[in-house]
């Protein structure tokens, strides 16, 4: 008689127990996708959840092609993009909100004595018809380009303003803007690109028609190198109520103190 009602008591306990299991709801906001956006992104999910105790917030740095993928593929909340939405993703449902504008940098080793460039030079140095540094009043050695991957929201602003996709000769095509500025730092000879809000004190920058890239020149259009930082979200799945609050908080005018912050120039 005790054993059964011992029983009894266990199963009506592990009921109760599972009963408030199964009301418990689990707040997230999931994020994904460009690398380049990890500084600003960062610090938005770290006021928001400072503020929301409640929700946990994430964010998978894989670069923008697979943030795009992973939101049209219901594996994220959020997808988080340094290039534009192209018209069949568009075509897919993905709707892109702009949070930022973002200057990519030139950047080169710290010893290196170059320090302005054109464009038409730059897009000379990177399609490989100038190869040695000497031709742009450099010391004499052979020029090394650093790249991103292919996908990368960074490598894809870069190529389409400079006018040079498909043509970049790279001796090394890196997963992440922390990679490429490691590199630079690394070699002499290298020249890369990474987004400003990124760059450390580790690499050089390099002027572009002798406009170096910053808020000012960046707001101003004055820096020619820039490119959107971009939310991706799908119309075809309503966000949750932890993802809209992000959502609303990140496009907000409270966020834009944040954003510059992070080194990157507000939308709005």
């Amino acid at each position: 008689m005790k054993k059964t009602v011992f029983v009894i008591f266990s199963v009506l306990c592990g009921l109760a127990f599972f009963g408030c299991s199964k009301n418990e709801v689990v707040k997230t906001v999931s994020t994904d996708g460009s690398t380049s956006m990890e500084k600003v992104i960062g610090i938005l999910g770290e006021v928001f959840t400072e503020n929301n105790k409640d929700i946990t917030f994430t964010y998978n740095p894989t670069g923008s092609g697979t943030g795009i993928a992973s939101v049209y593929e219901n594996r994220c909340d959020i997808g988080l993009s340094s290039r534009d939405l192209k018209q069949s993703e568009i075509d897919q449902g993905l709707v892109s909100t702009i949070l930022a504008y973002d200057g990519i940098a030139i950047i080169v080793n710290k010893s290196n004595p170059v320090s302005n460039l054109d464009m038409e030079t730059l897009k000379k140095i990177f399609t490989g018809e100038i190869c040695n540094w000497n031709q742009v009043g450099g010391q004499n050695a052979e020029i090394v380009l650093i790249g991103r991957e292919s996908g990368s929201g960074t490598r894809d602003g870069f190529e389409s303003i400079t006018q040079t996709a498909e043509k970049c000769l790279y001796r090394q095509e890196l997963t992440s803007t922390g990679d490429v500025i490691a590199t630079v730092s690394g070699n002499p000879a290298a020249i890369g690109y990474a987004s400003i809000a990124s760059v450390k004190e580790t690499v050089k920058l390099i002027a572009i028609n002798n406009i170096l890239p910053s808020e000012e020149t960046i707001r101003s259009g004055h820096y020619v190198i820039q490119r959107p930082f971009i939310l991706v979200t799908d119309s075809n799945r309503p966000l949750s109520e932890s993802a809209q609050q992000f959502y609303d908080f990140a496009t907000s005018p409270a966020s834009e103190k944040w954003i510059v912050k992070a080194g990157v120039v507000p939308a709005r």
